[in-house]
């Protein structure tokens, strides 16, 4: 019979908040939780904000621009920027994990570098539409 000495087990001690705090994810890692947040954000916002104001603004004239004056209020047009901003993000994202799964760009430098691109220009973007969305042209 084989004597199995016992290995020491390695210990997994409870995290405390301020050590939660101080952990750095790298930019890839924060780009895969903000896509994952932006998605459940659009699923969440389709049966409570999206489908319901579709639907008012094709009912008829009359609620359109009942809507459409309700709509120009701006904490509404901060929370249709946070939509906005969520669409664009998932969007791009979408598109580097499209990249990423024909294994283009796997190596840290450029996932880190397409992470990068991924926020610079959802968030490029996410400023234009909501200069478009307060008025500024």
């Amino acid at each position: 019979m084989s004597d199995s000495a016992s290995k020491p087990r390695p210990q997994y001690r409870n995290l405390s908040i301020p050590q939660i705090l101080r952990y750095h994810l790298p930019l890839a890692g924060k780009s895969s939780i903000l896509h994952r947040i932006s998605g459940a954000l659009l699923f969440l916002s389709l049966p409570l904000i999206i489908v319901p104001l579709f639907a008012a603004s094709v009912t008829s004239p009359e609620t359109y621009a009942s809507m459409r004056e309700w709509a120009s209020n701006p904490v509404c047009k901060l929370v249709f920027l946070v939509l906005i901003w969520g669409y664009l993000h998932h969007f791009c994202a979408g598109i580097r994990y499209l990249v990423l799964d024909l294994h283009i760009g796997m190596d840290k430098v450029s996932a880190q570098k397409s992470a990068g691109i991924v926020f610079g220009v959802s968030l490029a973007l996410t400023v234009v539409f909501g200069l478009k969305l307060f008025g500024a042209w």
